[in-house]
């Protein structure tokens, strides 16, 4: 458990910590107070995930990853850092489409 000086970290959108499993767990800030309706297998990391649903305006679930598990036997602090990374400017750029920085005024 060498990577165990480098956690948790924080972003602003996520989360890293360890569990009681030897993974680190990276951790959707945004989806904090979801329910966890499933666990299952996330294709796009290829890692276990507690997975929740959202309904969009026209009551039209979807399911969404909360936290992803990835085992400290097959994944380096740095592969966990890079997806948090590109989780944090996915919701960045989502914020200033939806919330613009108005500072020209």
């Amino acid at each position: 458990m060498a990577n165990n000086k480098f956690l948790p970290i924080k972003g602003r959108f996520y989360l890293i910590y360890h569990d009681d499993a030897s993974n680190m767990v990276l951790e959707d800030r945004t989806k904090r107070g979801l329910e966890v309706r499933e666990r299952n297998h996330d294709d796009k990391y290829g890692v276990l995930a507690d997975k929740g649903m959202i309904h969009d305006i026209d009551g039209v679930g979807h399911k969404v990853g909360i936290r992803w598990f990835f085992p400290e036997s097959k994944y380096q602090i740095t592969d966990v850092v890079k997806f948090a990374d590109e989780m944090e400017q996915r919701y960045k750029e989502i914020q200033e489409i939806t919330c613009p920085d108005d500072t020209s005024q």
